[in-house]
């Protein structure tokens, strides 16, 4: 951990206590073992993380589905991945169907004599990442069958297929003794193997493989061998992962305490640097990569399972519209009331997303227009990112997603704190920031500034004091130079490079190389043209081009010397401009272009359940599934909310004050409420809006 992450000290030993990898103590689990000898030789070559990913896929137990962005996978940068929509565990069965070659767990069972073939066959000879070493897999094979008691099981179910030739089936059961710590479990443990039906004892979360079928079961995330099926490379052992019942140490509870570890904190404290442990999952490489993202997805859909179980539970209602009904003699709560989908306080979703919208304009309409838009951007090559992989020898920034999030953070809480101190102009009267995650993967943040004054024009002379768009002298500041070269510098693109990824067509979106100007100037919509002289001296040649003032992004010298990254500094002045901002910076995670339809005509089959005319059935807008379908989300974002990092800050803080009629408001209420005793509720006719209004008259009866 880094100093700057502690959030306080312990009372009783003084020391720091961190959050993101323990909970302040809270957290402890067992310590992750040492890889075997072939897997940890083979996790120090550079080619074999580069290919892990393929290796992984051939020995894995269940198929993973989702859909990737093969774009920016093969994209020019760093390596990445991206995925769209919702990721998900299946398993097969035990001998595939007659004709069909063997995949994933059935490579333990079935044909096991030509298993080497099998594998290379089941991936294909080559892949997109790498080719498949025979002698490599060979080794591969023997130090999983050796080590892993998930194989173990799966080669004593092949023997036992091969010598009785009798259809079974197994079962992995999701637990192996309430309260026992989950690390490395024992062939027993793991799962049970029965011949016959036993559907009247499966459990909800239980793992149950047929002997031969065509269909795919789904495997919950919450059942503690979902990662160890998926990764056996990252977890050679077959371990125990996350379970709902690993209790929490606390020094003291309550009824009211949460007792047990949540999916989330569980990952935070897994994907952690511990030297004196085992560290096959940071030095996963590529492979890191995909667990990260799916570890997400697993956290994200945790939180979606409990609005998707309860929509049809909680409903809104008008106080008295509660009391009408009451009246009636109507106490049953499901007459009532419209159901909540997506509630505002999902983070990331289209409700929370429109209330930062509206905390941003309520902040403008206080301060007027903000005074500077800023972006920054993570450097993979800032000193704290090599240093820390420098502890354990490891190779590329890349590979630790998760670390260059944490670095990200801190420069920016600290690129915060300067704004706030008046470290390079004057301190903000407000500020607004959102996370947003480039189609490389890498973090930015996008910052407004109130600086106060804004009710005025400003002047091109306070403009230049804080911003430059042009070359330095190479003689006279050699530092700030090779930043800007290496930070500040678009393109090429254009004529010089028409592939650029900035291009549309024949033209730069970004609209570079900007115009020559004498002198800083702002046009009529409001955007500042910055000062760039045709008679400077500075140039630079990138990629084979020679760029001049004209390709230089707007910076602040003083940014860019004390944090050494890509920090675009623009002045905004207009209203007509800072609508635009505002969308942009709170517009929501990267999302897939996408037609939603209100409504459509159902098929004869949906009809058939209704009362009504085939042509009136309206299908229901599910706004859960179409968030996940939208969404794409990469390593580094992955990271970043596993974390529980924020992805938008506002301060001051905004307030919500929802205006309504005398009894109109809103109230909350289960399905299975008693109205009668809703409306009985001490305060239930309360809300903020009155007890406001109470407090204003008061005020003013006593002016």
């Amino acid at each position: 951990m880094w100093t700057s992450e502690s959030t306080g000290t312990d009372p009783k030993t003084g020391e720091l206590t961190f959050t993101i990898c323990c909970n302040h103590g809270q957290i402890k689990l067992p310590p992750i073992n040492q890889p075997p000898a072939l897997l940890d030789e083979l996790l120090h070559s550079r080619w074999f993380r580069n290919t892990i990913r393929v290796y992984n896929s051939v020995l894995a137990f269940t198929s993973v589905g989702k859909k990737m962005d093969y774009g920016v996978v093969h994209a020019p940068g760093p390596y990445t991945i991206q995925i769209q929509g919702q990721t998900h565990h299946r398993i097969g069965s035990l001998i595939p169907q007659q004709g069909r070659l063997p995949e994933y767990l059935q490579l333990y069972i079935f044909d096991t004599s030509n298993e080497v073939r099998n594998r290379l066959n089941a991936m294909g000879q080559t892949s997109t990442e790498g080719n498949l070493d025979e002698t490599t897999l060979t080794r591969l094979i023997e130090m999983i069958d050796e080590n892993n008691c998930l194989a173990k099981f799966f080669r004593r179910a092949r023997d036992y297929y091969e010598s009785n030739g009798k259809e079974f089936t197994i079962r992995l059961l999701p637990d192996k003794g309430k309260g026992k710590e989950y690390d490395l479990p024992s062939t027993s443990e793991v799962a049970c193997l029965i011949v016959g039906d036993m559907s009247s004892t499966i459990g909800e979360r239980d793992i149950v493989v047929q002997f031969q079928s065509d269909t795919l079961q789904q495997i919950r995330d919450d059942h503690p061998l979902y990662m160890s099926l998926q990764y056996p490379l990252l977890f050679p052992y077959g371990e125990y992962g996350f379970h709902p019942d690993i209790l929490l140490h606390l020094e003291t509870s309550t009824s009211r305490t949460r007792q047990f570890l949540t999916l989330r904190q569980f990952y935070a404290a897994q994907i952690q640097t511990r030297l004196n442990q085992g560290m096959t999952l940071i030095k996963g490489g590529r492979l890191l990569h995909q667990f990260v993202v799916d570890v997400y997805t697993a956290i994200e859909e945790d939180r979606l399972r409990w609005a998707r179980n309860n929509h049809d539970v909680l409903r809104a209602e008008l106080y008295s519209n509660v009391l009408d009904a009451v009246g009636k003699g109507d106490t049953d709560a499901k007459i009532i009331g419209q159901r909540f989908i997506l509630p505002p306080s999902f983070t990331g979703g289209p409700r929370y997303l429109v209330e930062k919208y509206h905390d941003a304009m309520a902040i403008c309409r206080v301060y007027g227009n903000p005074n500077l838009f800023i972006t920054m951007t993570e450097n993979p090559n800032w000193r704290e990112i090599k240093e820390h992989l420098e502890k354990y020898g490891g190779d590329s920034p890349n590979d630790r997603p998760d670390v260059e999030c944490r670095v990200f953070k801190m420069k920016l809480d600290q690129l915060l704190k300067d704004f706030k101190n008046g470290t390079f102009f004057r301190p903000y009267t407000a500020a607004l920031h959102r996370i947003e995650f480039q189609k490389g993967g890498l973090p930015h943040a996008h910052i407004l500034l109130w600086l106060g004054n804004s009710s005025r024009t400003s002047s091109a002379e306070e403009i230049d004091e804080i911003i430059t768009a042009k070359l330095p002298n190479k003689e006279e500041d050699p530092e700030a130079y090779n930043l800007v070269i290496k930070h500040m510098i678009h393109g090429p693109c254009g004529d010089a490079n028409r592939k650029s990824p900035c291009m549309e067509k024949t033209v730069c979106t970004k609209k570079y190389p900007q115009p020559y100007n004498e002198n800083t100037s702002i046009d009529k919509s409001g955007y500042v043209l910055y000062r760039r002289r045709r008679n400077d001296d500075a140039s630079v040649v990138k990629d084979g081009a020679f760029l001049n003032n004209n390709f230089v992004v707007p910076h602040s010298i003083k940014l860019l010397k004390k944090y050494e990254a890509h920090i675009n500094v623009e002045w905004c002045n207009r209203t007509s401009a800072v609508k635009y901002l505002f969308k942009y910076i709170t517009k929501g995670v990267d999302r897939a272009s996408a037609v939603i339809e209100k409504g459509y005509t159902a098929t004869a089959s949906d009809a058939v359940a209704s009362s009504e005319p085939k042509d009136k059935v309206i299908k229901q807008q599910n706004e859960i599934q179409e968030f996940i379908d939208a969404r794409y989300l990469s390593a580094c974002e992955s990271m970043w909310r596993t974390f529980a990092f924020h992805i938008h800050k506002r301060k001051p803080s905004v307030e919500k004050l929802i205006i309504h009629l005398e009894g109109e408001h809103n109230i909350t209420v289960k399905e299975t409420d008693n109205l009668g005793r809703v409306i009985r509720k001490p305060g239930i006719e309360k809300t903020m809006f009155i007890e406001w209004m109470v407090l204003e008259g008061q005020s003013l009866h006593e002016r």
